[in-house]
């Protein structure tokens, strides 16, 4: 067995240094107990015991040491998996071997070198400056500290309040500027900012604001202002738009943007489905003009506007009685914009209804011993998932292309003429009122909304925005969640979020609301007993 005497006097300190930073003394005791289980005798006798190991690891400044340990283990971590995706990516796209990238140096790579860096360093900060203004709150707190608070109120109030470690941990956020990647600061400041407004809305709902708020309002609120922004983007700043998107809309409208008819030779043209959205805001541009048929009007050259001649082999053929050029382009056999309505659902309904059954039956199998158990109960909810999806996709691409015929008929050409689009969009996040039970889904589309609309008002000058503006608005909301977690953690939304907001802090992997509850019972537990023995 391992030698329990104790470590040798003359161990270089790099090495004890190195041995801090590696591993703690109870994770070398799993590690021990594991080796002692699987290894050889021959390997046994080598390896430290516990106790010594231990002795040799002591220090007065642990938790800078868990700190220091845990960003490297964050540093490793992430630049392993980032180097494994890359090369996972290239192996896909079967580029690895035709064309090897660029070598760049260390200190300017994206990924594997400031990326990591960045990460490890967060956490690092985090962890150092959380310590030291709780330490501070301390200090500051004793009566030792009166002069200092007699003579400096403010400052005193600020340091000594309860959020002061939160918001004070808070600026490690800016070491994420090391990293080089704009979208990927932008995307993590809205993620933070949305999520830090969420956990206060949260709050404030615990605390009663929101008592008497009335049945209708909710998160899926957040689904008419997304779909407003991403359908007008779609629409005019496709760049702008995630390209899922753009996907999603395209393949729920068979009806109103066609597919090219399979008996149309190859040698005519067909406009892409793209290209007839183009089309259809170079329409709005031209201020939504009339339809001319060309079956009334054979012999006159100006049917169609210069910039639309494109779309010319679809409204070409159109039914004659149809008057404005978007019904035209959007539904060319049918001059009822109802019965078009209908006739989306009718042609949408089967794909979707096919989609979804496979993918929700799919996702079911994580729950197959509840689908054992109780098979007929377990179907009917799944039915019922499916065809109130199938319903809210349908009715939500449907009103958004359907709903442009409803704006020619109600308003003036010259009125609104780009921005009716907001409203199509706003009507179609209307039927996501039904879908109960999904803020996750919203937050999402939500987040994706203000990502277009930061893009889109940048492309056009309206936003230029300044610099570190991204990494200002992560601070901000790391200290608001922070400050959150404090005061009432049960707001902070997912059991996985609390964790991770718990591990940077250095209290370890574990979820407050949990420990709060424990810390409760215990205390109950030891009143009764208390109270038991008094009797």
């Amino acid at each position: 067995m391992a030698s329990d005497s104790p470590p040798t006097p003359d161990l270089h300190p790099v090495v004890r240094n190195a041995l801090r930073i590696s591993l703690s003394a109870k994770e070398y005791r799993l590690l021990h107990e594991y080796a002692i289980q699987r290894s050889p005798s021959a390997v046994q006798n080598k390896l430290p015991a516990p106790a010594r190991f231990e002795a040799i690891v002591r220090s007065k400044n642990k938790h800078n040491e868990a700190a220091v340990r845990a960003s490297l283990r964050v540093f490793v971590l992430s630049s392993s998996l980032l180097k494994l995706a890359d090369v996972l990516v290239g192996r896909i796209r079967g580029d690895v071997s035709k064309q090897k990238a660029p070598r760049t140096s260390l200190a300017r790579s994206p990924n594997f070198f400031r990326l990591s860096v960045s990460l490890s360093l967060i956490l690092l900060f985090h962890r150092f400056l959380y310590r030291f203004f709780v330490r501070l709150r301390a200090n500051l707190r004793t009566d030792d500290a009166r002069p200092f608070r007699d003579r400096n109120p403010r400052v005193s109030k600020a340091l000594t309040s309860r959020f002061a470690p939160a918001v004070g941990a808070s600026i490690a956020g800016f070491a994420l500027g090391i990293c080089p990647q704009n979208q990927l600061r932008l995307t993590t400041a809205i993620y933070t900012a949305t999520r830090s407004l969420e956990f206060l809305f949260n709050t404030l709902d615990q605390k009663g604001w929101f008592e008497n708020r009335p049945r209708w309002f909710g998160s899926w609120l957040l689904m008419p202002v997304a779909c407003a922004q991403l359908f007008h983007a779609f629409v005019f700043d496709r760049k702008t738009t995630p390209k899922w998107f753009g996907n999603v809309v395209l393949r729920l409208s068979p009806s109103y943007v066609r597919d090219r008819p399979d008996s149309l030779p190859l040698e005519f043209p067909w406009p892409e489905k793209e290209g007839v959205v183009d089309s259809l805001a170079n329409i709005a541009n031209l201020r939504w003009p009339a339809f001319a048929s060309p079956i009334l009007h054979p012999g006159s050259p100006n049917t169609l506007p210069s910039s639309l001649t494109s779309i010319s082999p679809i409204t070409g053929p159109a039914h004659p009685a149809i008057s404005s050029l978007s019904c035209a382009l959007l539904h060319p056999s049918s001059p009822s914009c109802a019965t078009a309505f209908l006739h989306h659902v009718l042609l949408s309904v089967p794909p979707l209804a096919r989609f979804l059954t496979t993918i929700i039956f799919a996702l079911s199998l994580r729950n197959i011993k509840s689908l054992a158990s109780e098979p007929i109960t377990s179907i009917n909810k799944l039915s019922k998932r499916i065809i109130t999806l199938i319903a809210i996709l349908s009715a939500s691409a449907g009103s958004a292309w359907g709903s442009i015929c409803l704006w020619n008929s109600l308003l003036p050409r010259s009125v609104l003429p780009k921005n009716r689009f907001f409203l199509s969009g706003a009507l179609a996040g209307a039927p996501f009122a039904f879908l109960g039970n999904s803020r996750s889904i919203f937050m999402y589309f939500f987040r994706a909304a203000v990502d277009s609309a930061w893009k889109t008002n940048v492309k056009r000058g309206s936003w230029k925005g300044w610099k570190g503006g991204d990494l200002c608005v992560v601070v901000l909301a790391w200290a608001l969640m922070g400050a959150i977690l404090e005061t009432r953690p049960s707001a902070v939304q997912g059991k996985g979020v609390r964790k991770a907001l718990a591990w940077m802090k250095g209290d370890g992997f574990s979820d407050p609301v949990e420990v709060a509850a424990r810390k409760k019972a215990k205390k109950a537990a030891a009143q009764k007993k208390a109270d038991n023995e008094s009797i």
